[in-house]
């Protein structure tokens, strides 16, 4: 089995057909290319995401837990509706201290505080056999209106594509960190691209985003990155997508790490990089409100009948498996 999401056709055979017991509440169900859950809770809407925890060493403790947080509220963030609690289980490996811990867990409150998400419960244990970075799970929730929920199957034709913070700034900014004398760049080079993870964080832009206009549809683009992001986007809604490379917005140093890596930028790991399908007349708003937060933006492309991903008038695949796994092996070895 390839390292990384395991494919729709896994999910189809081996996940969907066994669901345990079918209830009305369930809004929205485990869906491929959907971020998120939605039940039905007295007339509210609970969205509720379950994502692994990664603590990278080479990040530092710190910055690794506020990082881990940030990926995993993504997911509620996308809907729309603001991540509210959060339960986190902890998994740790033998060879974490109690120091270490610590400093990830201090960074896990802070940035919790700023986004006013609570810790609802949790486990925390170490176990033999388990090595960094994945040290366990969490689940971010969030209550608001059903008409609220912003679906990530909802694109429309006619709708315009805007994408935030751009391709790869999680990839790069990882890379850059972990293996800075590795890469064969100039040390102002790593340095800007080191910068690239704190754009990692998209809640604030999430919630930019669907409050600047008529967004039909939003996505994150963590494994496999804007070309699978957006491939799961067409064929969630049953669209065609658009793409236009050259406007898409790249952090400084994005494109100089991935070359270093051997890694096409369109198809690694980009969490904090949102895949924004709205209204036309509403593109430039919703560009606008991101940007008014510091975040890069543009219009990238525009969704048509039809289906799959396109750029150029080349179709692009999802690229199934996410090449920056690979590249990690190669680097910590």
């Amino acid at each position: 089995m390839d390292l990384g999401k395991v494919d729709g056709e896994f999910l189809r055979e081996t996940v969907y057909p066994r669901l345990g017991a079918d209830r009305e509440d369930v809004r929205v169900g485990p869906t491929a290319g959907v971020d998120f859950g939605v039940l039905d809770v007295d007339g509210q809407a609970l969205v509720i995401a379950t994502d692994p925890l990664s603590l990278p060493p080479g990040l530092g403790f710190e910055r690794a837990g506020r990082f881990a947080l940030d990926i995993c509220l993504a997911d509620v963030a996308v809907s729309g509706i603001a991540p509210s609690h959060v339960a986190v289980g902890f998994s740790l490996p033998p060879a974490m201290t109690d120091e270490q811990f610590a400093a990830a867990w201090r960074a896990i409150d802070e940035r919790a505080r700023e986004l006013g998400v609570s810790v609802a419960t949790g486990h925390t244990a170490r176990y033999a056999g388990v090595e960094f970075p994945w040290v366990g799970a969490a689940t971010a929730l969030g209550v608001g209106d059903h008409e609220d929920v912003i679906r990530p199957d909802g694109a429309e034709p006619g709708d315009a594509l805007v994408v935030a913070t751009g391709p790869a700034a999680e990839t790069a900014g990882l890379f850059a960190t972990m293996f800075p004398d590795a890469l064969g760049l100039d040390a102002a080079t790593v340095a800007t691209a080191q910068e690239q993870l704190d754009e990692t964080g998209c809640v604030e832009d999430a919630l930019a985003a669907a409050n600047g206009g008529a967004v039909h549809a939003m996505h994150d683009a963590t494994e496999c990155g804007v070309q699978g992001g957006l491939a799961e986007m067409a064929a969630s809604a049953g669209v065609q997508i658009a793409l236009d490379p050259d406007a898409l917005p790249y952090g400084d140093g994005v494109r100089a790490v991935c070359d270093a890596i051997g890694v096409d930028p369109l198809q690694v790991t980009s969490s904090g990089t949102l895949l924004i399908a709205v209204a036309p007349d509403d593109a430039e708003a919703v560009v606008d409100a991101l940007r008014d937060r510091g975040t890069r933006a543009a219009v990238a492309g525009r969704v048509r009948d039809g289906d799959g991903l396109y750029a150029g008038g080349e179709r692009l695949d999802h690229p199934g498996t996410d090449p920056s796994w690979a590249a990690y092996e190669r680097f910590r070895e």
